[in-house]
């Protein structure tokens, strides 16, 4: 899951460039869950069904349909490199979805002040100046979009994690997937998008996604959330972010200088203080 949900941040990037972000999302979603729920029927594995396949597909909806739909869009507006550095702070957003959830852990000072330099380091990425045009107005709709996607994903997965269920957690997300899929084939059809421009890069960058960010990555993330602690869970954005942008320069040249370098180190060491005391009991 960590190492290629990192190579994903590029494929993305290509698939785009011959599929519109609605349609990339949804038929993606769509082949990768119908085929896990047909490996399902016809090994006579277990589906969800009643409260437990609507669990399953309001999951889905928050997770992939608004998570991975604003990552998608966000690649339109920046560079994947720096959209894998983004999601590293996601782990705030986990956080914060467990506090505001009932049950959940409150917050206190040490996670706020680890939450607020995290912010900080992320700001560094769209502020390169002082000057009056200084904020780069892609980067920063781009790190908004972000920042609804992991709201999404965050509340998704913790009401996921919550939900008891028999259904095995890999077939739970592939009902996730299709749902996501499916939700978003009538958008993808009635909003306009420009054009399908068909390459050979673009079909093979989809395929890729389906199998290994998808089939692979997502049903490991399914099963890991179902088994490991959250704090354990959150940890693949590090691992991501280095994948994400070492593939962006290397395929792209997409930018990543001292000051992206600076921001890194400055979220990375937020969000380690953000887990050391989000695993504190509440006083």
């Amino acid at each position: 899951m960590c190492f290629f949900w990192g190579t994903t941040y590029l494929g993305i990037r290509m698939s785009l460039e011959t599929f519109p972000p609605l349609l990339l999302v949804s038929v993606r979603y769509t082949i990768s869950g119908s085929l896990l729920l047909l490996f399902a029927l016809a090994r006579g594995i277990y589906l969800p069904r009643g409260r437990e396949l609507a669990a399953a597909c309001f999951s889905g909806c928050l997770i992939l349909g608004i998570g991975n739909s604003a990552l998608v869009f966000a690649e339109v507006l920046i560079p994947s490199g720096i959209a894998g550095l983004i999601v590293t702070i996601s782990p705030f957003w986990m956080v914060g979805a467990e506090a505001l959830l009932p049950g959940g852990e409150r917050l206190h000072a040490p996670t706020i002040g680890g939450m607020s330099v995290g912010l900080l380091g992320a700001a560094l990425l769209f502020t390169p100046d002082l000057g009056p045009h200084a904020v780069d107005s892609n980067l920063l709709h781009g790190f908004l979009l972000l920042q609804l996607g992991m709201a999404g994903w965050s509340f998704g997965s913790i009401f996921q994690r919550r939900q008891a269920g028999k259904a095995h957690p890999v077939i739970a997300g592939g009902v996730q997937q299709l749902a996501a899929g499916l939700i978003l084939a009538p958008f993808a059809l009635a909003i306009p998008e420009h054009p399908i421009q068909w390459s050979m890069r673009g079909v093979m960058a989809l395929l890729y996604l389906v199998v290994f960010g998808s089939l692979v990555g997502y049903s490991a993330y399914a099963y890991a959330l179902d088994r490991l602690p959250v704090a354990i869970v959150s940890v693949y954005p590090y691992v991501n972010a280095v994948v994400a942008v070492g593939l962006g320069w290397l395929f792209y040249r997409e930018p990543f200088g001292t000051r992206e370098a600076i921001a890194m180190t400055i979220i990375f060491a937020s969000v380690a203080v953000v887990k050391k005391y989000s695993r504190r009991p509440a006083t």
